[in-house]
């Protein structure tokens, strides 16, 4: 994709939900993490997603989180969209990251829909306007009710498209219905945020995907979102029945930071796939069954296969 298509969009359109690599010992890896927004980039990302759910958020302290958006920025910044991970289920928390990525260099931001503490449709709507009013950072809406606890409404996404600074969502509640009116009453870039839907929310009008599986196949989905975009739903369809046993082997059995790691090192792109706890690597059973989807899609990992056996 062009630069001048990359800059027509504020997220870009393939966006890849990165790892946050650390060290054996557990402490960010920020050479790892330049290396690998490197590889992303050049493998066809125009978009990057730093310390989302599968950089393990919630575990980085906000220092750390501020100088992996410096790291990224400095890396590719200019190539690609840098997206910060900043929302939070604490609005002043929230606000206070929001200027941390301004500070750091951030393109923009994926602000959630507040966790665990089940604000109404009102109360997500006056967080919004907070984050909004902190910082002139664009924001992309995260709305995950799997994780949150609560679903926006499509009439709270139609009120906060009001706000100048809300420009994208990441859908990730699976409802066509849903996805579809917010596509037909708001100018909002809507972003499938499950891998497995890209094709048919790009079908309806999405821009692109905010995508994990994208770490391991990204000249794949970069391809098939080309593909979407240009209308040519023939190709599309063909690669998204290929990337179907990726999509599975990353997201499905395990949760998709400690998937995607593993996947990448058995690459070579990052040195280990160590995960901070609460998460903890796949046992041999969940290895298998990765492994069994990955060979299902032509990948052939048969010594990893063989090391986990062991």
């Amino acid at each position: 994709m062009a630069d001048s298509d990359i800059r027509a969009l504020p997220f870009g359109t393939l966006v890849t939900a990165m790892v946050t690599p650390f060290t054996e010992d557990g402490a960010v890896d920020f050479d790892a993490t330049a290396q690998l927004a490197n590889k992303l980039v050049e493998d066809g990302c125009d978009g990057l997603v730093v310390s989302g759910t599968t950089g393990e958020t919630s575990t980085l302290e906000d220092s750390e989180k501020e100088d992996l958006f410096r790291v990224v920025a400095e890396t590719v910044g200019g190539r690609a969209k840098v997206i910060a991970g900043t929302g939070t289920n604490h609005t002043s928390h929230s606000v206070e990251m929001a200027r941390r990525a301004l500070r750091a260099g951030a393109d923009g931001q994926l602000v959630v829909t507040p966790y665990y503490n089940k604000p109404t449709q009102a109360g997500v709507v006056a967080h919004f306007e907070a984050v909004a009013a902190a910082t002139d950072l664009p924001i992309m809406i995260y709305d995950i009710p799997g994780r949150a606890g609560i679903a926006l409404s499509t009439d709270t996404l139609v009120r906060l498209a009001n706000i100048p600074s809300v420009l994208a969502l990441k859908d990730a509640k699976a409802d066509f219905a849903a996805v579809t009116r917010v596509l037909a009453n708001t100018t909002l870039d809507v972003y499938a945020g499950d891998d497995g839907l890209t094709l048919p929310w790009m079908a309806a009008g999405a821009v692109g995907v905010v995508s994990v599986s994208a770490h391991v196949a990204t000249a794949q989905f970069r391809a098939l979102v080309d593909a979407a975009a240009a209308g040519d739903f023939a190709t599309a369809r063909r690669i998204h029945f290929e990337l179907d046993p990726v999509i599975r082997a990353v997201m499905t059995h395990i949760p998709g930071a400690v998937s995607a790691k593993q996947i990448l090192k058995m690459q070579g792109v990052i040195p280990n796939a160590t995960v901070r706890l609460p998460l903890v690597g796949p046992d041999a059973v969940e290895m298998e069954t990765i492994l069994t989807d990955l060979a299902e899609a032509g990948w052939d990992f048969s010594r990893a296969r063989s090391e986990s056996k062991a």
